[in-house]
């Protein structure tokens, strides 16, 4: 997993709970890198797990909203980090439609090695997305935060419904989003 996902959280932790904590949940986890990490780096993806659980146990919020929360900050630091991403798409709908072949075809180019989750586009229309979310690291409340912190960015009044559609190790999950009448 790549490094700006460990800074990112780590800086969320400390802007929405303190410094402190995110010491002392680097401490909990145990971490083989010892928390030290670098936006450009690569860790396991174990490490995030530990340092979310270490999260959870110390402020008492459960796990898939710690991730879902995190993944609404790390959308906003997207933006703010990779401006011309969010330049031309002019929707949502636009947006999430183009993860794959515009978004992680770049992500790849900067970073061979990085191991990114799949969105598949399984229908678009100018009324409903929906999305397939595949990853062998199961993220998919992250996942969910990224949609939502997305749909925050953009506006435009839509809504967003989650369903598993396989379980166990293959599993993955269906994002429908739907434009609200007006």
């Amino acid at each position: 997993m790549k490094g700006i996902v460990f800074t990112e959280f780590l800086e969320m932790v400390e802007q929405r709970f303190s410094a402190n904590l995110a010491d002392d949940i680097i401490d909990d986890a145990n971490l083989p890198s010892g928390g030290a990490y670098t936006a450009i780096g690569t860790y396991p993806h174990e490490e995030m797990v530990a340092l979310v659980q270490a999260l959870a146990a110390r402020s008492g919020i459960a796990l898939p909203d710690l991730l879902r929360t995190f993944g609404q900050h790390l959308f906003g630091r997207f933006v703010v980090a990779y401006p011309g991403f969010f330049s031309h798409p002019h929707d949502a709908f636009s947006f999430l439609s183009g993860i794959e072949v515009i978004i992680h075809a770049e992500v790849r180019k900067l970073y061979p090695d990085a191991e990114l989750p799949h969105f598949a586009v399984e229908s678009h229309t100018p009324q409903q997305l929906v999305l397939r979310y595949r990853s062998g690291r199961h993220f998919e409340d992250l996942a969910q935060g990224l949609i939502e912190g997305c749909l925050a960015h953009f506006g435009g009044g839509i809504t967003l419904h989650r369903e598993q559609v396989d379980a166990g190790p293959g599993r993955s999950e269906r994002f429908t989003l739907t434009r609200q009448a007006a």
